[in-house]
């Protein structure tokens, strides 16, 4: 890859062809339970700008510039009242959508606060997410992902701080070879997904063009003249889908802070188990901010001794650290020139490249690739299906993605 390609995927800044495509769809801003109603307003950092998250009384959410537009005071240690956020300084008060409702200080019949437009974007709130639109014009719909739409009990939402750029975060999603080494973990049972990724490991990958990213599958020959299949949907810009649950699936999407850090949201979604995966997120993994207990600072704990007889990666058994552990040793931004990508990488690959058309596209003035525009048009099962699959060799598992798992998945949607 050449330097220029790296710095056009990598660098999401205001004005940047990445940054400006990312901006033109809805992105994480929180998770609803980092902003409990009547609670103190957040500083937030989203593509490099420096914002504060809030609630009015009325509960609604609303991201604004973190420096108020008079004297550039810090509006996260703001007042709630009135109908929005009052600066500290000298009282401007902003309400959700950027108005500037009030300025105290200035004479009584001023209209000085009408000519305020102080930065604002819009937000929603859906799943026990935030979510924000950054880009030009209106906002599209929101796309109405099943696991935004069901009853809590059914979802759990996360999310884990990691220093090192968005993409090589998001990269590792779409390399299920990594799981017949990086995650590998004991296991006695000969039908575990630990067992049959460990008994193949250079499995095919191929990937395919979707209208809303990259399709991946990976097939691995395994006893029994079966193959073990798993698909896996990269969502552009910055989301992946992955196997989860026996009748779910995992979202991962990967929301730059930065440059050099960015946030891993986690969302497992599951139509029959309660609150799904809570194993991942557990509290003696996490410490505050939504950090891992393990990492660079001490060498996220790696145990030499279990590397021979429990963890591959010598990492403990929570997958997290294993990821986090490897891209950010990568360095902030992954050197990309100095890659050599072989066969198992296609799925890299194809992402790379269907992300860069996409930024193409914006700059040529186009609609950014899968985009909703009539929220009722339902393409989020094509995307979410249940991925892990064993099926006899005899069997073409390209047929059976599209006329089996994919008509089942069709069916059992839960409404919203």
């Amino acid at each position: 890859m050449l330097q220029e390609e790296n710095d056009l995927l990598t660098r999401t800044g205001p004005g940047t062809p990445c940054g400006e495509l990312m901006r033109r769809y809805w992105q994480p801003a929180a998770l609803s339970e980092e902003l409990p109603r009547g609670g103190p307003p957040i500083p937030v950092r989203l593509f490099s700008e420096d914002l504060v998250l809030f609630r009015d009384e009325a509960s609604r959410p609303g991201l604004l510039g973190l420096h108020c537009s008079h004297r550039g005071a810090d509006l996260s240690y703001g007042r709630l009242e009135d109908g929005g956020l009052r600066c500290i300084y000298h009282g401007w008060l902003y309400d959700v959508h950027g108005r500037c409702l009030e300025q105290p200080g200035e004479p009584v019949g001023s209209t000085f606060h009408e000519r305020i437009h102080h930065v604002a974007y819009p937000c929603q709130e859906v799943g026990g997410i935030i979510y924000t639109y950054m880009g030009p014009g209106a906002p599209l719909p929101l796309p109405p992902y099943e696991f935004i739409r069901v009853p809590v009990e059914y979802r759990t939402n996360a999310k884990v701080f990691q220093d090192d750029n968005y993409l090589q975060g998001n990269e590792g999603n779409f390399d299920p070879v990594h799981l017949s080494f990086l995650h590998q973990l004991r296991s006695d049972d000969p039908e575990s997904a630990q067992s049959l990724n460990a008994e193949c490991r250079s499995p095919l990958i191929e990937a395919e063009e979707t209208d809303y990213g990259v399709r991946i599958y990976c097939v691995r020959q395994v006893h029994g003249g079966r193959n073990y299949v798993r698909i896996t949907n990269f969502v552009l810009p910055n989301l992946c889908a992955v196997s989860g649950t026996a009748d779910g699936y995992q979202t991962l999407w990967h929301v730059p802070i930065d440059d050099t850090h960015h946030w891993r949201y986690m969302i497992w979604f599951s139509r029959s188990t309660t609150h799904p995966n809570r194993y991942f997120t557990r509290s003696d993994e996490m410490t505050e901010g939504h950090r891992l207990v393990r990492s660079k600072s001490n060498r996220y704990l790696q145990d030499r001794a279990s590397m021979q007889t429990e963890a591959y990666a010598g990492l403990g058994t929570n997958f997290l650290p294993h990821d986090t552990c490897v891209t950010e040793g990568a360095g902030p931004i992954l050197d990309r020139t100095r890659e050599h990508l072989g066969s198992t990488d296609n799925g890299i690959i194809a992402a790379r490249r269907r992300l860069i058309d996409a930024i193409r596209a914006v700059q040529a003035g186009q609609e950014p690739p899968g985009v909703v525009r009539d929220p009722n048009v339902r393409w989020d099962p094509e995307v979410m299906a249940r991925s892990d699959v064993l099926l006899p060799s005899s069997v073409d598992w390209r047929d059976y993605w599209k006329n089996e798992l994919l008509r089942a998945q069709l069916a059992t949607v839960m409404p919203g």
